[in-house]
């Protein structure tokens, strides 16, 4: 597991593109048969990967976490966008297809990843964050998570919101967490940029397709910086910082958040008209 720690606004503003390479973008965190962990010292967040393809994956207990398994201090979130999976926890099986999500609360103590097919693996995201209460396994399928059309063909963000764990979905004790999917001929997320101080986000992009890019904007609204990304590329973003993209095509990303409090709306604009 990789730790990373948090910096401030002063310090990233004089970073060049590879120090906001290393210390926001999380590359390579979705491999084939392997489980891959990044923990960030903003909320205590750790993001991680498990691609299933010959083998049978297991959520490991690393030293730095100092508990007896995973999830005993812990709740997680994991969302597939790959093909057909399996995610057993404490012996029950849990089929996740594409953009079905899972929530699995703290005291889980054995979590397994496995695919259906080896040609068509599946791709599991997780998210964790810390948790001081208890709240049952669940699972929703993309239908249950009341699709929100948002956005407009003219302004090249047309876009369907799929919340999964928050106040009225998946229960949880500070994890938040869902996916956008843009309709083609839409490029731009997150339109009104915003930053909300209380929870940090993380972003990871997918379905962007070969040979097309994602610039993503962070930083201080007045002062942003970009990186350019590729698929299944996750980017960290502290809570002072903005976060929003234009793909070179139509895609989707997992949007997950910890902090203060699990209100989804709850954000302060930073308004087009007023970034530099």
């Amino acid at each position: 597991m990789e730790v990373r720690f948090a910096v401030g606004p002063e310090e990233t503003k004089g970073f060049d593109t590879q120090q906001l390479i290393d210390n926001f973008l999380v590359k390579d965190l979705l491999v084939a048969d392997k489980l891959k962990l990044v923990y960030m010292h903003y909320d205590r967040v750790i993001v991680g990967g498990a691609v299933p393809v010959a083998k049978t994956l297991t959520l490991p207990n690393h030293p730095e976490l100092r508990a007896e398994y995973f999830l005993e201090r812990r709740e997680l979130g994991i969302i597939n966008v790959g093909g057909k999976g399996t995610v057993t926890a404490d012996g029950k099986k849990f089929e996740l297809d594409k953009l079905s999500c899972l929530y699995l609360g703290k005291g889980t103590q054995k979590v397994s990843f496995a695919s259906a097919s080896k040609k068509n693996p599946a791709v599991f995201y997780l998210l964790s964050s810390p948790a001081h209460a208890t709240y049952p396994n669940a699972m929703f399928t993309k239908e249950q998570a009341s699709p929100v059309e948002l956005g407009a063909v003219e302004t090249a963000n047309k876009r369907t919101v799929y919340k999964y764990i928050h106040l009225d979905g998946l229960k949880s004790c500070q994890l938040v967490m869902g996916l956008t999917v843009l309709a083609p001929g839409s490029v731009w997320n997150s339109i009104p940029p915003h930053t909300h101080t209380r929870r940090m986000e993380v972003y990871l992009y997918f379905d962007l397709p070969e040979g097309q890019r994602l610039f993503h904007f962070m930083g201080n609204p007045m002062e942003t910086r970009h990186m350019v990304m590729t698929n299944n590329e996750a980017v960290i973003s502290p809570p002072w910082s903005t976060h929003f993209g234009c793909g070179t095509t139509n895609y989707g990303f997992i949007w997950g958040m910890a902090g203060e409090n699990l209100v989804y709306t709850d954000m302060d604009p930073a308004p087009v008209p007023t970034l530099k």
